[in-house]
């Protein structure tokens, strides 16, 4: 408070003990007046001349400012982005003040006190606060305070919005707004595609159906069903209604269902499903069954009249009959069939088609639409780059053009725009298609600048001004997608957003991006990659044209330009090396590279990459040391090596590279070495004073000590040990407040901490601790908002914060992870 304020405060309470002892001042007012702020509406006080007397004493102080007080604040630092404010006036003649607030350099507005911010970002704020009273004067000093965001201890999710994971046999609906694409490859998952926001949302696995291939979906108008197809166990005759206003899943009863099949179809008939067709263990079907949703019950389909048995058919909904035509039968010899079936589900009745004049040849594969008032069928296996159209009113068929016809294909995708039908894609693989008007006969290409990449079996929806294909396989299960107009012929992509959940992957980091590679995913070994960043918390894929070959359990190196991954199971002794800059592939050389490994090491020493140990049919104690500028190889020495050996530990030391632990055949190790490249000589480590011998443990390196800690040996010890290589010396961790034992988890350097978190130890762990070398003592990671349990993770240090990603997160059930989260310590 200033002087001159001080001085008046004093005066005031001289006057009012004056006050208390005359009934009426000697200035002219009643003791017993109130004293507000009308008292400092008044013009100021003049510096010249007899200040006014009507008022008494509160003229002299009518223009008087108030004085702003914040007696609440956040702490500074915090690691929440809520922060609550109180304040209040200190004015000497009265309370009844308002507030204006500012935060951070914005405009003024009128506030209450308490004040509340949420959703700040994370950085250094300023908050401003001024006191108006009634009289329309301002404090010209607002109260202030700074303060800083800072994530202690605490997690933060990053972005999972991304496409489902990679498949092919998969279903696709379209609701009117976003495209659901569920189950394939046996999987039971799925997504919502929205081609409004360009975004993707998962859809709840909460009672979802059990995983499968080869079923059915139809769209209701509110609801999608799915039914039958082949799990990875058995084939299946229940299915689920996915409701996508309530993200929730309901069974279907299997009360009066058909019998258990896959690869057959269905129709919706705006009241009912109406399955029919494919094949159970051993037969192919003739039988079927209708589906009402609203009674949850079953009646079956006639097979009086009805088309033999079959599968890999089409059937198209008229309006008012199921269209079913072509497909496979197999006896001793396969049998693509021209012949199909009217069933009007009103009557139970079936009524053939003609297979006169005109029919196309027999079938399977294909693909048909309703045209208003045509069906009309097109390629196939069997069908060659040929058609036909047919009028059900007439039970006649005429042939459509080949002229500008696609390309003969199978497993391809049709849709209706209301003018013509689009086909796409298809085996022989291609992402060539075609649009066909029926009514003029002729066909027009669909471009194929900017298209997906060729595919089959994957899924197409007509959108009322776009077909949004997705999926599909190119001999590899793909996760990627298009959005073709045919009124620009103009193809946009899907946002693919996260990389494919998977495990056992790699991830560097370069500065400003994690960069994840490879691994196992829901389809298998993977050779694609993603790169995070964590500023603005998006995804961009890599590219997949030059990457090395699938691949899990490899490892990989940042150079400081570039990412070099190697080894691994299934990747042979090759690699490859991507430039994030122009997101591209180099092989890396196999001349004199290492043999193909498992569970080995690298490490980067600034100028090359060293591999040492691991196992190829036999535990191995050799190495070799990659020379990226020349893109060449040269042998370690294993004179003085350390035994043989896998899942062992390496670090870099600036001059050495320190190697401890693993195993051998059912043999614990507890040794090591040091190699020196300059010399190519090893020195082995002290075996006095080292951790019990172990595998699946980590190892940083602090500056000057290796830390090594956890791991499996029989059990999951919380021991370890910091080894010093100046002295050749070994001191063990304190296992005060450590984390439990674990393995498969993961550790990073932070330049003053070792931070381990996840991992196994009989269950998925999302735990972890802080370890300081230098006083030998634990802390443990926050667990709130922690990302989810999980072993077989990566994690990388960005300089402020741990990012951990992907990895597996249940001991038992398949549970490939494209989850992470951003640890700051």
């Amino acid at each position: 408070m200033n002087k001159t304020r001080l001085f008046w405060l004093i005066f005031l309470g001289m006057l009012a003990l004056s006050v208390s002892i005359e009934p009426t001042s000697r200035l002219g007012f009643a003791a017993s007046s109130a004293i507000g702020p009308e008292a400092f509406s008044q013009p100021a006080i003049s510096c010249q001349g007899t200040p006014p007397q009507s008022n008494g004493y509160s003229s002299y102080f009518q223009n008087w400012p108030p004085e702003t007080l914040i007696t609440q604040n956040p702490p500074d630092p915090i690691n929440s982005t809520v922060a609550t404010f109180s304040f209040q006036c200190d004015h000497l003649l009265g309370t009844d003040c308002t507030f204006e607030c500012q935060l951070d350099g914005g405009e003024y507005s009128n506030c209450i006190s308490p004040l509340t911010y949420s959703g700040l970002s994370e950085s250094t704020h300023i908050f401003q606060v001024r006191a108006w009273d009634a009289r329309g004067n301002v404090d010209p000093t607002p109260a202030q305070y700074s303060w800083t965001i800072r994530f202690i201890d605490s997690w933060q999710a990053t972005n999972v919005n991304g496409a489902p994971s990679e498949r092919s046999g998969h279903t696709a609906v379209w609701t009117g707004s976003q495209m659901i694409i569920w189950g394939g490859r046996f999987l039971n998952s799925g997504g919502r595609y929205d081609p409004s926001t360009d975004s993707w949302q998962d859809i709840s696995l909460i009672n979802a159906p059990s995983v499968r291939s080869g079923h059915s979906a139809v769209w209701t108008g509110t609801r999608m069903i799915i039914w039958g197809g082949s799990s990875n166990i058995d084939l299946v005759n229940d299915g689920g209604r996915y409701n996508p206003a309530t993200d929730t899943w309901q069974y279907i009863s299997t009360t009066g269902a058909p019998s258990a099949r896959f690869s057959h179809t269905a129709v919706w008939t705006g009241s009912l499903m109406i399955i029919w067709g494919g094949i159970d263990d051993s037969n192919f079907l003739n039988t079927g069954g209708k589906y009402d949703p609203a009674t949850n019950s079953w009646q079956t389909t006639s097979t009086t009249g009805a088309p033999s048995a079959r599968s890999y058919h089409t059937t198209i909904w008229t309006g008012s009959e199921m269209i079913v035509w072509g497909g496979l039968y197999v006896d001793v010899s396969a049998h693509y069939l021209n012949t199909g079936g009217r069933y009007n589900p009103g009557t139970d009745s079936w009524t053939p088609t003609s297979t006169g004049a005109n029919v196309p040849s027999g079938r399977t594969n294909h693909t048909t639409v309703w045209a208003d008032s045509l069906m009309v069928v097109w390629g196939g296996s069997g069908g060659g780059n040929t058609g036909g159209r047919y009028n059900p009113t007439t039970d006649t068929w005429q042939t459509t053009s080949t002229v500008s016809a696609p390309s003969a294909r199978s497993s391809h995708t049709a849709v209706w725009t209301g003018t013509e039908m689009i086909v796409w894609g298809g085996s022989p693989l291609t992402n060539s298609g075609s649009g066909y008007n029926p009514t003029t006969n002729i066909w027009q290409a669909t471009s194929t600048i900017g298209a997906p990449s060729a595919r089959s079996s994957h899924t197409a929806v007509w959108t009322g001004t776009e077909m949004i294909v997705w999926g599909g396989s190119d001999d590899a299960d793909l996760d990627t997608g298009g959005r073709y107009d045919p009124a620009t012929n103009s193809w946009q992509d899907t946002f693919v957003g996260t990389p494919p959940p998977r495990d056992s992957h790699t991830a560097v980091w370069t500065g400003t991006e994690m960069i994840i590679w490879g691994g196992m995913g829901e389809g298998g070994l993977t050779n694609t990659g993603g790169r995070y960043n964590p500023i603005t918390d998006a995804w961009q894929l890599t590219n997949k044209i030059g990457a090395p070959d699938k691949r899990e359990s490899h490892q990989a190196i940042w150079t400081g330009t570039e990412m070099i991954v190697w080894g691994g199971a299934f990747g042979g002794n090759s690699g490859g090396r991507y430039d994030p800059n122009t997101d591209s592939w180099q092989a890396t050389s196999t001349i004199n590279a290492p043999t193909a490994r498992n569970s080995y090491t690298v490490v980067w020493t600034g100028s090359e990459m060293i591999v040492w140990g691991g196992y190829d049919g036999n535990y191995i104690n050799t190495g070799g040391r990659y020379y990226p500028a020349s893109d060449t190889w040269q042998t370690t020495s294993n004179i003085g090596a350390p035994s043989e050996r896998d899942l062992h530990t390496a670090v870099w030391t600036g001059t050495e590279m320190i190697v401890w632990g693993g195993k051998y055949n059912s043999n614990y190790l507890n040794t090591g070495g040091r190699y020196n490249p300059a010399a190519d000589t090893w020195q082995d480590t002290s075996t006095t004073g080292a951790p019990s011998a172990r595998c699946y443990h980590t190892a940083v390196w602090t500056g000057s000590k290796m830390v090594i800690w956890g791991g499996s040996n029989g059990s999951s010890p919380n021991t370890g040990g910091r080894y010093n290589p100046a002295d050749n010396t070994w001191s063990d961790t304190s296992i005060a407040g450590a984390p439990s034992g674990r393995y498969d988890f993961t550790a990073i350097w932070t330049g003053s901490q070792m931070i381990i978190w996840g991992g196994l130890n009989g269950f998925p762990l999302n735990t972890g601790g802080r370890y300081d070398p230098a006083a030998d003592t634990w802390l443990a990671t926050s667990t709130t908002g922690a990302t989810a349990a999980r072993y077989f993770h990566t994690a990388v240090w960005t300089g402020s914060q741990m990012i951990v990603w992907g990895g597996y997160g249940n001991c038992c059930n398949p549970d490939y992870l494209r989850s992470g989260g951003m640890y700051t310590p």
